[in-house]
């Protein structure tokens, strides 16, 4: 299948007008640029100095996609987490300000919780790909507290009834501990029964076992995670495993399958598998995922059929894995030039 020039207009014009809530963990991504021409050694240590030269925060996690919502001209997002009255909260809330079009009266800053931080030193040297050196996490390691997780439930409540989509993203490794946590989760389940019209997508780092049946978005290792059994590598038997989870939640499934391309299926029976596109160059995976995630939402909530959704989120995902030394994100006009319309 081909989008045409006219239904590619038709669909992404929609985008404007849409409302999209984003529920999960926003991360501020700190990349430290360091210049090895500068060498210095620790007096002290006796250690190798890396001299910084440039500090570049951007919205990681949860901010990813908000990024990529934005790059698609939503038009408005809710943005629904915390940050914490740190430094690093300060400087979250700063650069997701800037954006466009998010509305942040849902986003609490909080003494009760850290700022998720991902800080990301990067070797720059000119005529090179950057090259990342061991990152530094800051992260919350306890159960985040009731009055957060309240607040965090009414924001849902709130939006539920006026927003076109809703997405939902677990970045955090340890239950509990973040945004989206079982009470949370039992909320968005709640909101998905009585408002079955609405698209919810979800995806986690830790797996979605603990999440209600909502629109899954995984990878292919995850599913056969989920099922509790080897799935296999062949397309045939991820379409098939897929199917199985679909009929068993009652919700559309999408398996990302790097190179390979991306797998939906519907619980009407439909199974769509759209191709990868070959990579041109050197390539940084991450973030890719985040621009299918947000790339789905946007085009079920504009009434795309599986295959366009498929289409779209899958040229999205390889503009954004040829962008080094960021996380990357992809606009209509890019997703369009790579479709050559």
């Amino acid at each position: 299948m081909k989008i045409t020039p006219e239904r590619f207009n038709q669909l992404t014009g929609k985008y404007r007008g849409l409302k999209i809530a984003l529920v999960g963990d926003f991360c501020l991504d700190r990349y430290l640029e360091i210049d090895p021409n500068l060498k210095e050694t620790s007096i002290e240590t006796g250690l190798e100095v890396y001299n910084v030269v440039n500090v570049r925060p951007q919205p990681g996690g949860a901010g990813t996609i908000l990024n990529n919502l934005v790059a698609l001209g939503v038009g408005k997002i809710y943005a629904i987490g915390f940050c914490g009255d740190d430094g690093e909260g300060f400087e979250l809330k700063k650069e997701l300000s800037k954006l466009p079009n998010v509305d942040l009266r849902y986003f609490l800053q909080t003494n009760k919780r850290r700022t998720f931080t991902y800080c990301k030193p990067l070797i720059i040297t000119p005529g090179k790909p950057p090259r990342e050196l061991n990152r530094l996490d800051s992260k919350n390691w306890t159960p985040t507290p009731p009055s957060v997780e309240k607040e965090i439930i009414n924001a849902i409540e709130d939006v539920c009834s006026t927003c076109d989509a809703m997405i939902v993203l677990e970045q955090t490794d340890v239950a509990n501990t973040g945004v989206v946590t079982a009470n949370v989760l039992k909320k968005i389940g709640e909101v998905s029964e009585k408002h079955r019209e609405l698209p919810i997508i979800a995806d986690s780092r830790r797996g979605l076992s603990d999440f209600p049946p909502l629109i899954y978005k995984m990878n292919r290792y995850e599913l056969a995670k989920l099922l509790g059994r080897d799935i296999g590598e062949k397309i045939g038997e991820i379409k098939t495993a897929a199917q199985q989870l679909c009929q068993k939640t009652g919700r559309e499934v999408f398996i990302t399958l790097g190179e390979n391309g991306i797998i939906g299926s519907s619980p009407r029976g439909e199974v769509v598998h759209v191709p990868g596109i070959p990579p041109a160059g050197e390539i940084d995976i991450v973030g890719a995922g985040d621009s299918v995630t947000a790339n789905l939402a946007c085009a079920i909530a504009a009434a795309a059929s599986m295959e366009e959704a498929l289409i779209l989120a899958n040229c999205a995902a390889w503009i954004v894995i040829h962008k080094l030394g960021t996380t990357g994100t992809a606009s209509v006009e890019e997703i369009k030039k790579v479709l050559n319309l």
